[in-house]
């Protein structure tokens, strides 16, 4: 590890120092090492202190990362979403830096970040997981329509999936958390009928015109169409 990676692990571990001045300090100093990281060191070690701390301070600094700097940063990402260990932290850190709307969200539409996303909630039986993932992919869809023209299908087959694991709940999962993946569920139905109305309704009418899913279709899609 060079010396430079040493000092910003050291720095780090002052981000949330209750002595305000040094806390202050401290983050003026990396922002100023972020301004000029030209080989990612700062960012990445930065990414790492959030995955162990979550630290809101993180949060702020990353979020403040130039357009210049995306690639590292959403390469980041998606190796920590990636890693069973750390997928949750980076979906919220995910989560927490597109509420932001940084300058380089509209990147994500071509980053393979969005399709390690789309995997998680195509496959992962966590259902924090679940809960985390769809609640990004909901902020995220109006921030990159143009991702709709590739992944339109992608996004239908994730309600799908949700919409039955809500509620056949195959994980036998707490009550509490069924409740937060069924608002989810419902918030994602009105995203996709509010950006793909004509393809949503086509699509919600051949998958629950299939027998083996008209109980999937009362339960949850009848719902929430009649909520609408």
């Amino acid at each position: 590890m060079s010396k430079e990676q040493v000092s910003v692990s050291e720095l780090l571990l002052s981000l949330d120092s209750s002595e305000l001045q040094e806390a202050e300090q401290v983050r003026a100093t990396v922002n100023e090492q972020l301004s000029s990281d030209r080989g990612g060191a700062v960012l990445l070690s930065l990414v790492e202190y959030y995955l162990v701390s979550s630290s809101s301070q993180a949060v702020v600094l990353l979020s403040s990362v130039r357009e210049s700097h995306h690639k590292p940063l959403l390469e980041k990402l998606n190796e920590s979403v990636n890693r069973p260990g750390t997928r949750l932290a980076a979906l919220t850190l995910l989560g927490l830096l597109i509420h932001k709307q940084p300058p380089w969200v509209h990147h994500i539409s071509r980053s393979p970040l969005l399709l390690s996303l789309l995997r998680c909630l195509k496959t992962d039986g966590d259902v924090v997981v679940l809960i985390t993932s769809v609640l990004v992919l909901i902020t995220l869809l109006p921030m990159i329509p143009q991702a709709g023209k590739q992944h339109i299908y992608d996004f239908f087959d994730v309600f799908g999936r949700l919409a039955s694991w809500s509620y056949r709940n195959p994980g036998h999962v707490p009550v509490v958390h069924l409740v937060h993946l069924h608002a989810a569920v419902y918030s994602l139905f009105h995203r996709l009928y509010g950006m793909f109305p004509c393809n949503f309704i086509s699509y919600l009418r051949l998958h629950y015109s299939m027998k083996e899913n008209l109980d999937t279709f009362q339960e949850v899609v009848k719902v929430s169409t009649d909520q609408n």
